[in-house]
């Protein structure tokens, strides 16, 4: 089946944004029509920069998916190697922990007997 064009809606935020701008653009001597259609054409621009925002938005969200689904599978196999790291990788700070107490006791002793 054809699909059927839809006529596109335009909110009234958006004709009275472009009422707006067109009020503010009007020279003197021009008739509430050519203003009425300036403002016309403004909706008409404002309407496609919307389309083309969403259509932006959408591409980013297909490829933000991708690209998520594509790092979910790496991400198996990198999970099996981080623990191993993360584990032996906290060792260090208890050893160095240790050895800083026992510097420290070596210093006081060697302060009482002098």
């Amino acid at each position: 089946m054809a699909k059927s064009p839809r006529k596109e809606v335009v909110s009234d935020e958006t004709k009275s944004d472009a009422l707006k701008i067109a009020r503010a653009t009007q020279k003197p001597g021009q008739t509430k029509e050519q203003t009425k259609l300036i403002a016309q054409g403004i909706e008409k621009g404002i309407a496609q920069y919307k389309k083309q925002q969403k259509a932006k938005a959408r591409e980013l969200d297909r490829q933000r998916k991708k690209d998520k689904s594509a790092a979910s599978s790496a991400i198996p196999e990198a999970v099996t190697d981080t623990p191993e790291t993360v584990q032996s990788g906290s060792k260090l700070p208890w050893i160095l922990l240790v050895l800083s107490w026992l510097a420290f006791a070596a210093y006081l002793l060697l302060q009482q007997s002098s």
